[in-house]
């Protein structure tokens, strides 16, 4: 009986029909739509992740570490900052982009590109410039997703970082990135640059 129901179905769901071709077209693409877009969202999430961020060893044993000894990782608030927080813009087209240009950073994984402490530190430089142009070109987008301006109070700062804030940082003259280098990781080496 339910074999009879089943192959009944299969042949209705399988033999060309007038009538019902298009709304399963349209149902079974709006069904593997919600899936694909379900899984490529989920996937793109886990590789936000901490986790993730340092599954390799070049990140966990030289950045991470580096991270751990700041304030974006251990403060009185016990808000912390995680690899994506700062690495990965939040809005959908930029962090496409820049999951796009971190393949590259996969493809320097598996060639062994950084995979040393000495290649890392040779590198650290060039990887850093391309951080720094990237939060210089957005106006540090990823800082002020948590850092606002408005919220500021500069009383509560040193009159160097008040003064700076208030006056550059207000008129658009400097961007966060253009003061705070090496906040969350070891500066390179900047002789000769």
């Amino acid at each position: 009986m339910i074999k009879r129901i089943l192959l009944r179905y299969w042949r209705f769901l399988t033999q060309p029909s007038v009538h019902l071709s298009l709304g399963f077209l349209i149902i079974g693409s709006f069904i593997a739509g919600i899936l694909f877009w379900g899984g490529f969202n989920t996937a793109m999430e886990a590789t936000n992740t901490e986790k993730f961020c340092t599954g390799c060893h070049e990140m966990k044993d030289n950045v991470y570490v580096e991270l751990g000894r700041t304030i974006h990782f251990t403060n009185r608030s016990g808000v912390r900052a995680k690899c994506s927080d700062c690495h990965v813009p939040h809005n959908w087209t930029d962090k496409m982009a820049r999951k796009m240009k971190a393949s590259k950073e996969v493809w320097g994984k598996i060639f062994g590109t950084i995979d040393t402490r000495e290649k890392f530190e040779a590198m650290r430089l060039t990887l850093a410039q391309h951080e720094w142009d990237r939060l210089k070109a957005n106006n540090s987008l990823e800082c002020r997703n948590c850092h606002q301006f408005e919220s500021m109070d500069f009383t509560r700062q040193s009159k160097r970082a008040a003064d700076a804030h208030s006056t550059q940082l207000a008129s658009g003259e400097k961007t966060c990135i253009d003061c705070h280098k090496g906040i969350a990781h070891t500066l390179p080496d900047m002789a000769g640059h």
